[in-house]
């Protein structure tokens, strides 16, 4: 391999830009909320000491190379899966129950962490890790052979996915399930196979919502779900019928971001209170304070940085590392489209953040873990981009 003497960096200025300017779309809105906020704290300290940690950490990371990712995956693995398994036996001194769901640590000095944000960034490294062990093991391919990839694809996924259910953390669950989906489609795994299984899946989450909508009491009856746990679809689906309880976030988002028009009503001069605007309803705060214009631009922004990151997929020629780009594209992608559905009401709410711009330590960790990821790819493409081989 021979490095690229004209090279005048190895870092991706274009991604430094895209991240800057999230971190400046951050500090806006999470300053704005917290002085109609019903907490009274200063999140936007805490946001920023928390991305100057994630610079820590992509600085780290982006010096690893494809085979020091490889040799640290089923470590992080392992690790991510003992911290979700022992949150379930932890003390509430240590593993409070928070909002329905036990999900978080408590450390002393430091506040709480929530280790499945990190965790999905986990699984991306693992499934990468099994798509491309398994297709260097298996270079012709055979349907036995895609089948059984597709089992270590799912067992390598469950596990943490029911750990996280056990909380319960159904947002979570949900990203999960979108990273493997991802990996599936990018893994080579025959068509005869995939068809089948997704088109049983799209029947079973028809017959579901059918279920809930028509006849929940057949859900009642044989799964024992409960009655207020259709809540969040029926609020959802007629949010203003329950504007009082469980449709009051939505009504208020809808309020907020319809409000805000075009242009917006001006930075600060927000009228309508709306709870944990800070973190998960950032997008209500975009849309009232700066309007129709400000949001097209947050999420033109979304859109560079998943070009930018699939462009980085396209051009390296080491397959870890395009299993890798997919993986990020798949996580990244999910939680931009959920949050913004579920505040203008496209989607039901599940308490997914907006990366890089709502507010919280865990998430933003997590989100900067995983692209720095993608800094790594570049800077060690970079490094060797006239090679025949990474």
């Amino acid at each position: 391999m021979t490095s690229n003497p004209n090279n005048n960096s190895r870092l991706d200025y274009g991604l430094v830009m895209i991240l800057f300017l999230l971190f400046l779309i951050s500090c806006i809105s999470i300053y704005s909320a917290q002085t109609t906020g019903q907490y009274g704290k200063n999140f936007l300290a805490q946001q920023i000491v928390w991305y100057g940690v994630g610079m820590f950490i992509i600085g780290v990371i982006m010096r690893l190379d494809s085979d020091q990712l490889k040799k640290l995956t089923w470590f992080a693995y392992g690790l991510g899966i003992a911290l979700l398994g022992f949150l379930i036996v932890a003390p509430a001194k240590i593993a409070p129950v928070i909002n329905g769901a036990k999900s978080w640590y408590v450390l002393p000095g430091a506040g709480s962490i929530q280790p499945s944000e990190l965790v999905k960034v986990f699984i991306i490294l693992a499934l990468a890790r099994v798509i491309f062990d398994h297709h260097q093991k298996n270079p012709v391919k055979t349907i036995s052979s895609d089948f059984w990839l597709l089992i270590k694809i799912g067992l390598v996924t469950m596990l943490p996915l029911l750990l996280v259910m056990q909380q319960p953390d159904l947002g979570t669950s949900l990203v999960f399930i979108a990273i493997m989906l991802g990996m599936i489609f990018i893994s080579g795994i025959s068509w005869k196979i995939l068809g089948p299984i997704f088109g049983v899946g799209v029947t079973l989450i028809a017959a579901i919502f059918y279920l809930v909508l028509w006849k929940p009491e057949l859900l009642e009856k044989y799964l024992g779900v409960k009655q207020y746990q259709f809540g969040r679809i029926y609020s959802w689906l007629d949010p203003y019928n329950y504007q009082s309880t469980t449709g009051f976030q939505l009504t208020r988002s809808l309020l907020a971001i319809g409000s805000g028009e075009t242009t917006g009503k001006g930075y600060g001069t927000r009228e309508v209170y709306l709870p944990e605007s800070h973190t998960d309803f950032i997008f209500s705060i975009i849309g009232e304070e700066f309007g129709f214009v400000g949001a097209s631009i947050l999420i033109s922004l979304f859109f560079l940085l998943i070009y930018q990151i699939t462009k980085i997929g396209m051009e390296t020629k080491n397959d870890f590392y395009t299993y890798l780009c997919v993986g990020v594209i798949s996580m990244i992608t999910f939680h931009v489209f959920q949050n913004i559905g579920m505040t203008i009401g496209l989607l039901p709410i599940t308490g997914i953040p907006l990366p890089f711009v709502s507010y919280g330590g865990s998430s933003l960790m997590g989100n900067m873990f995983a692209i720095s990821l993608i800094f790594s790819i570049r800077y060690h493409h970079k490094k060797y981009m006239f090679s025949t081989s990474d």
